[in-house]
């Protein structure tokens, strides 16, 4: 929990940034009280994300007694050393990153670079079944009995993926494929401070349509 006198900020979205949700997933886990300032989605900037982050000017940025710490994984080291109790233990874990590939499943225009995404996305759950296989088979999470690193990691993409899924109409975490994923998947979800910032499937499906698919066909290169 934070010391008495520390100031603690979490700039994020509204709802549905995974990057978001991890960090707030993490600090709520260990108990630490902090005030959350919502980014609004697009071209505008606040003051303090821009002094904040001024290479980047993204969120997620935790600010701890006005020093920022930006980057979701960068804030997840910072909060397991910065407030190693209550809580489990984020690190050491396995970082890994596919959720560009999975979102290119929805993004990309042609049949080919679709099963492209398709591929590797596939390749990136393949590896974390065997991980959870080797490691971690009998326990509850990736962390062991307790939630830890990579479970927040490839967790706070879980709301995403399910939309992905209903808006291709194909199965990513298919229980006869990856089986220990998929159990893993339905505790995760039942955490209360999961379930809390993890948005609903046809949330994320409205954004898709009404928001998102228009800015990513407007980026989208002219063959």
């Amino acid at each position: 929990m934070a010391a008495s006198g520390d100031e603690v900020k979490l700039l994020g979205r509204s709802w549905g940034c995974p990057y978001v949700i991890r960090a707030r997933i993490a600090l709520e886990l260990k108990g630490v009280s902090y005030d959350y300032v919502v980014e609004q989605l697009g071209e505008k900037k606040s003051e303090l994300l821009l002094k904040s982050n001024p290479v980047y000017k993204k969120v997620p940025v935790l600010i701890h007694n006005d020093r920022p710490i930006c980057e979701s994984a960068i804030i997840l080291q910072y909060i397991d050393e910065v407030w190693p109790e209550p809580g489990p233990r984020y690190f050491p874990r396995i970082h890994m990153n596919w959720f560009p590939a999975l979102l290119k499943i929805i993004k990309v225009k042609t049949e080919k670079e679709k099963a492209e995404a398709l591929e590797q996305s596939f390749v990136g759950l393949s590896l974390l079944e065997e991980t959870y296989k080797k490691s971690f088979e009998g326990k509850a999470f990736f962390g062991g009995d307790n939630v830890g690193y990579l479970d927040i990691i490839f967790g706070s993409f879980l709301g995403w993926v399910k939309a992905i899924e209903k808006i291709s109409d194909i199965k990513l975490i298919d229980k006869a494929k990856f089986p220990l994923l998929a159990k893993w998947a339905e505790r995760f979800a039942s955490v209360a401070t999961v379930k809390e910032h993890v948005p609903k499937t046809d949330e994320l499906v409205e954004l898709f349509s009404k928001v998102l698919k228009d800015i990513w066909n407007a980026s989208a290169p002219n063959n």
